[in-house]
């Protein structure tokens, strides 16, 4: 199989896989004993917050473990409402997030706090003269994501970062999907909160982080043990947690290498596939991942296009993997003016690691073969 889904996930690095077995059984204890194996494997964990701290510019104590981006976000968004409700209740976000961005804000106004988007221009960047304009003085809490995982438009949230904060206003901006690609440092965001997954940057499923910056005050969305800080508490997924680290520290080291090199691969995918008659582009066509591709075609649903190139041996998705499968237009391309019948036609192909020039061009010969034969097909129908 020829796998064109990273941003779906990636595959585990040998090295975080070395280092995940060996707190699996070498260093099997429970970080929270009060014996000598239980605090040796708690320094170990307290060593890889210090690493992830390091690489992103942050101390130890604003690294708060999680089980994953979704509940990052949710601790963020929920979390930080909660905390300002005296301040105000009115939130901000953009109608092209991931669910786990827009579940917790749609759940917050069950408690009686509004919502509201910003606009959007069709590429999906935010509309730079109009932005500010959703602001109001009870605003208390601000989401958006660095890049959106469906199509690829990077946000400029350097931009927001300082106007919020004059404002007083509390700022999370998802990460999860530039994380090891364009983004490693906390300063290049400028958010309160930051939420990184580690099964996006090649390491293990099920664990992430959630940044808080210093002065920020969330509420835990669980209550027990007292663990990180208080925010999440529970026993320490030990062996994700020193995986994720692993993973960190080589996405530091070698994020620059590997954005040059996925910028070339994917500007040929582009290129070439914007030659097949009806292909065109959405998202923005520069500023977006180095690694993201958004495509629709004229008149053939996406989900089309993945089961067909699905038979071929390659694997590419329509969007987000809590949604591909789904014939329903997508959130993302509604949100951005498209009518229903074009918000079915894109689908997403991502690259990786493993990805090789060669693989472009056979990815773009097989979507040649697949458009012709499907237009083939329709007019033997008619």
């Amino acid at each position: 199989m020829l796998y064109l889904d990273y941003a779906a996930t990636t595959p585990v690095r040998p090295e975080v896989q070395e280092e995940m077995t060996h707190y699996f059984a070498a260093q099997f204890e429970n970080p929270h004993s009060p014996h000598e194996a239980g605090i040796r494997v708690k320094a170990a964990v307290e060593e890889a917050r210090e690493l992830v701290g390091r690489v992103i510019g942050a101390s130890p104590r604003q690294v708060v473990f999680t089980s994953g981006g979704t509940e990052a976000n949710n601790l963020a968004i929920i979390g930080g409402a909660r905390a300002r409700r005296k301040k105000g209740n009115h939130l901000v976000t953009t109608p092209i997030e991931h669910k786990s961005v827009l579940g917790p804000m749609a759940a917050l106004t069950k408690e009686g706090f509004r919502v509201d988007f910003f606009p959007l221009d069709p590429t999906g960047l935010l509309e730079q003269e109009r932005w500010q304009e959703s602001l109001t003085p009870q605003t208390t809490l601000v989401s958006v994501g660095h890049a959106n995982n469906e199509i690829g438009t990077v946000q400029p949230v350097a931009d927001l970062a300082p106007v919020l904060r004059k404002k007083g206003i509390l700022f999370h901006c998802d990460c999860i999907q530039t994380f090891g690609k364009i983004w490693v440092k906390v300063e290049d965001v400028g958010a309160d909160l930051i939420s990184v997954s580690g099964h996006k940057l090649y390491g293990p499923k099920g664990v992430g982080f959630l940044y808080v910056g210093p002065g920020v005050r969330i509420e835990p969305l669980m209550y027990g043990g007292g663990q990180e800080r208080g925010l999440r508490p529970g026993t320490l997924n030990v062996p994700a947690i020193m995986g994720l680290a692993k993973a960190v520290e080589l996405a530091g080291q070698e994020y620059k290498r590997e954005l040059l090199r996925l910028l070339v691969l994917r500007n040929e995918l582009v290129n070439r596939a914007l030659l097949i008659p009806g292909v065109y582009l959405n998202g923005h066509p520069g500023q977006r991942l180095p690694n993201h591709v958004n495509l629709g075609i004229e008149g053939i649903e996406g989900q089309v296009i993945v089961s067909e190139m699905g038979k071929r041996g390659i694997a590419i998705s329509t969007g987000a993997a809590c949604s591909s499968g789904s014939r329903e237009p997508s959130h993302v391309l509604t949100a951005l003016g498209q009518k229903i019948g074009e918000a079915t036609q894109g689908f997403r192909i991502t690259l990786g690691s493993a990805t090789t020039l060669q693989d472009i061009f056979t990815f773009v010969s097989n979507l040649s073969a697949v458009v012709k034969d499907l237009s083939e097909r329709f007019l033997l129908q008619i």
